[in-house]
């Protein structure tokens, strides 16, 4: 996830802002747009570095010219939130989540896709339902899925073979903090497990998030009280920072998804808890360690799954100058044309799945897919964002709370998540201070 904010987050760019205030190869309607410029913003992450690659396949197809902007995930979400608060119309499509489409179309920045989503070749009813859920809002859709993914621990199986141990098909966390004890030193270099350590309400707290639902916690109460340094709170979180330096990877307060996918195919560790996207690379016929890995459940506690629930999506700027071309595009690059485009050409595990039922009955994509293609499915259709953990909570969300005040809260608090994972702080200490920032920022708003 995807899957994190800089200072200039959507909770601090909605409130300026609310205080300031065609189907894949037919023409786009209102025009043939055989001239036409798409500018799209995007994540950097693998599936759409193979759009990038891809693109001259609809301009060929369509006459749209797509020039690509693709940055890192700490500096594309703020320049996306600068973008579209601001309606600057620089860019007509960007990648956005589940996380920011309720805000966005609350504040009018997003064009309605309801066209892309009735018209009968782009097949909306094969989208995977929490995902149109998801990205719809007040009865109408603001976006696309790229691909969807929730979360599951992947791990070695021929590591774990060559110590004689199983993996169980449900880990529960504790057995996962005794393997990664176990295989920490397999083979030269490896350590147990990879966590996410980088400050981002998406980076350190998208897996930190699910590790404190099923440990019993929650960000809030029903009544929009912080929790932050509640004991279940306290109790998941010096877990997760005593598993990352007792057996994770070798400079984990800097490390993100992007970090621990290249230590995971680079044989740096043994196990890895993350997206389920990232087995699509990973199974990758250029990967070294392609049919090496085992896919099982996130692993749990009091809970009886503990998942995520995220899309990379695809939106259109209100203002952006080039509308029919980029519900085109967008048209295109979620469809099931694309996914067989991906397949053909750049190889079947690269399809960025997650999104259409249809994908899970391909055969080919099946095929090659078998490590993983179950496992994912499983992970995002047992995802229930209202009732993550075992409390009531205020809002929705598994890894987020949907607000738009918690990504620049979150981050706050991440930053010294990752010194205490650092050793510069105590978790004790980093949790006194998530919960002043968590209770200023969010419950005096929500509970008045």
């Amino acid at each position: 996830m995807a899957r994190f904010a800089t200072a200039t987050s959507i909770g601090v760019v909605s409130a300026l802002a609310l205080s300031a205030c065609g189907g894949a190869g037919s023409p786009a309607p209102g025009g043939s747009g055989a001239t036409k410029t798409v500018n799209v913003l995007m994540v950097n992450n693998p599936q759409m570095v193979d759009l990038q690659k891809l693109g001259p396949e609809f301009t060929k197809e369509t006459g749209i010219k797509v020039n690509f902007t693709v940055q890192p995930e700490n500096d594309v979400r703020a320049k996306i939130s600068t973008s579209f608060s601001g309606q600057d119309g620089q860019y007509d499509v960007a990648t956005i989540s589940n996380y920011e489409v309720p805000a966005y179309a609350k504040n009018g920045w997003l064009s309605d896709l309801t066209s892309v989503a009735d018209n009968a070749s782009f097949d909306q009813s094969d989208i995977l339902k929490p995902f149109t859920t998801a990205l719809t809002y007040d009865g109408k859709l603001y976006a696309e899925p790229f691909y969807g993914e929730s979360s599951f621990l992947m791990y070695r199986k021929d590591v774990f073979a060559k110590k004689n141990l199983t993996m169980p098909s449900n880990p529960t966390w504790a057995q996962v903090a005794d393997l990664a004890a176990k295989v920490d030193g397999a083979e030269p270099g490896m350590k147990g497990i990879c966590l996410r350590g980088l400050p981002g309400w998406g980076q350190v707290f998208a897996p930190l998030t699910t590790v404190v639902n099923t440990f019993g916690g929650t960000w809030f109460n029903k009544d929009w009280s912080a929790q932050v340094d509640a004991a279940p709170f306290k109790a998941a979180t010096n877990f997760y920072v005593n598993l990352v330096r007792a057996h994770g990877e070798a400079g984990a307060p800097q490390a993100g998804f992007t970090e621990c996918l290249n230590n995971m195919t680079q044989g740096k560790v043994a196990m890895w808890y993350d997206a389920t996207s990232a087995a699509g690379t990973l199974e990758s016929s250029d990967s070294p360690v392609a049919g090496k890995l085992g896919y099982v459940a996130a692993p749990v506690n009091k809970t009886k799954s503990s998942g995520w629930l995220y899309t990379w999506a695809f939106a259109v700027e209100k203002a952006g100058k080039n509308q029919d071309a980029a519900k085109q595009f967008i048209a295109w690059a979620s469809s099931k044309k694309y996914e067989e485009l991906v397949g053909k050409q750049l190889g079947w595990s690269r399809v960025p799945a997650g999104k259409r039922a249809s994908t899970y009955t391909n055969p080919d994509y099946v095929k090659s897919a078998s490590a993983f293609a179950k496992p994912t499915l499983d992970a995002i259709q047992t995802v229930d964002p209202a009732n993550p953990g075992v409390q009531p909570r205020p809002a929705p969300g598994v890894q987020f709370v949907a607000v738009p005040e918690f990504a620049d809260m979150a981050t706050k608090v991440s930053q010294d998540i990752s010194s205490a994972i650092a050793g510069k702080e105590t978790v004790d200490q980093a949790l006194a201070k998530g919960q002043v920032t968590a209770t200023n920022d969010i419950s005096k708003k929500y509970q008045k």
